[in-house]
């Protein structure tokens, strides 16, 4: 029992050192980098960590196999770490490129995704009137009703069948989303059953080329034309409102959306929407509400990646301590030479702890590497709050390869630190009776 609770305290303790490094912020992590060779450029000490420093990596390629355990098990666990949190990263950037502060969604109140809410034509008209909204050349509101529902559509990976968004627009969502632009074939025409189909849904799913057939609620529809917009809408397939309506037997609509006159007026149509006692709903910038879409995902996919990396962690950092206590044990003679013609204990441990975290660094580069080369800009889908698939590319961006970098060398300076104690502290007779 005894020893099931000193391995228990001990892993925590190696969790809680692990979690303590990572945290350090990367300019003290800087300035201790520039202090360790402050020290050993100008003390005696340090030349004698640097020279011991150097005897061991000078050996490694006789150690190789051993010394080839750290570095891969260190490279896995970045490799997992930084292709899991570009994941979450990818699909919070998308997501939150689809909005801004000069769009407002409108939902029924209460409501937090479109699938959840609801509107009739009287309150998509009464939100038109509303002060606030930006109009057109022609006096208009900008302002576009849009149906949401889902479909199935076989997937090209797998040929079976997945979720795909279809949003029916209103004739002012040209004006109210610039960024969508004809790539191939034409914009659909209003009253025809005809879709375009955003750039990521094509790359998915199968049978959505322009001039194709689709079944969408035993209707056969045309598909006209392929539309890019650098966010969550190449997911969709986009057709007319009221078609759509027709279609699928609605009377309304899910939400409504309103280009504003600046991010400052949506107070004043917050107001006049609240002041309206035949409208019960909520206004939020499109900004706002796709961040809060991807927030609890994103943290769902951060909380199971680093909980992953977590256990690949402790595995590299007991692989760690086995091959630097034989690496000790094999240089025993060498440490008790060098600690009898003058050698003190600090050289000898900060030398056995370079070494260990030399391999890490190698491993973390080495993972995140791999990952870098394989991830980014990956093309993946996933469940999103609509119960429809978003598509979303990997973001392996540096402050998640220099994430990983932080926790290849922690997991070399714990995995390192007592086979150092080790070396640092045994005695010189003991060492060469063990050698």
């Amino acid at each position: 029992m005894k020893s099931f609770l000193r391995g228990l305290a001990t892993l925590a303790l190696m969790l809680l050192s692990l979690f303590a490094w990572i945290m350090l912020p990367g300019w003290l992590l800087g300035a201790l980098f520039v202090v360790l060779l402050l020290w050993m450029a100008f003390t005696r000490g340090g030349r004698q960590a640097a020279a011991v420093t150097w005897i061991g990596v000078s050996t490694l390629a006789q150690r190789l196999g051993a010394s080839s355990v750290i570095v891969v098990g260190i490279a896995g666990v970045v490799g997992v770490l930084v292709a899991l949190l570009a994941m979450g990263d990818g699909l919070q950037k998308t997501l939150r490129s689809t909005g801004d502060t000069e769009t407002a969604i409108i939902l029924r109140g209460g409501a937090t995704a479109e699938l959840s809410s609801g509107l009739s034509r009287e309150d998509a008209t009464l939100i038109a009137q509303m002060p606030g909204i930006l109009r057109d050349a022609d006096g208009k509101p900008i302002v576009s009703p849009e149906l949401v529902v889902v479909a199935n559509l076989p997937k090209k990976s797998t040929g079976t069948d997945a979720n795909v968004e279809v949003r029916g627009i209103g004739p002012q969502a040209w004006a109210l989303r610039p960024n969508v632009k004809i790539v191939e074939g034409r914009a659909f025409t209003p009253g025809l059953r005809e879709m375009i189909v955003g750039r990521g849904a094509r790359a998915q799913f199968e049978g959505l080329e322009p001039g194709a057939t689709i079944n969408l609620n035993n209707q056969q529809w045309s598909v006209v034309g392929v539309f890019e917009s650098g966010d969550a809408h190449e997911s969709e397939l986009l057709g007319d409102v009221d078609t759509v309506s027709s279609a699928y037997r609605r009377s309304g609509y899910q939400s409504a959306t309103v280009r504003l006159t600046a991010p400052e007026a949506l107070d004043t149509f917050k107001a006049a929407l609240a002041a309206d006692p035949r409208l019960k709903v909520d206004a939020k910038t499109t900004l706002d509400y796709y961040t809060a879409q991807s927030e609890q995902l994103t943290k769902t996919i951060r909380i199971v990646g680093i909980a992953i990396a977590a256990i690949m962690a402790i595995g590299a950092m007991f692989g760690a301590l086995n091959t630097m206590y034989a690496a000790v044990a094999t240089r025993a003679r060498e440490i008790a030479t060098l600690r009898a013609i003058g050698f003190r204990s600090p050289p000898v441990l900060i030398s056995v702890m370079l070494e260990t975290m030399l391999l890490a660094l190698l491993g973390g580069l080495l993972g995140a590497g791999i990952a870098w080369a394989i991830f980014d800009n990956y093309t993946v889908s996933t469940l999103g709050a609509n119960f429809s698939q978003v598509v979303f590319r990997f973001d392996v961006s540096p402050a998640l390869l220099w994430t990983g970098v932080k926790w290849a060398l922690a997991i070399g300076f714990i995995g390192g630190l007592l086979p150092a104690l080790r070396a640092s502290r045994l005695p010189v007779t003991t060492a060469l009776r063990e050698s």
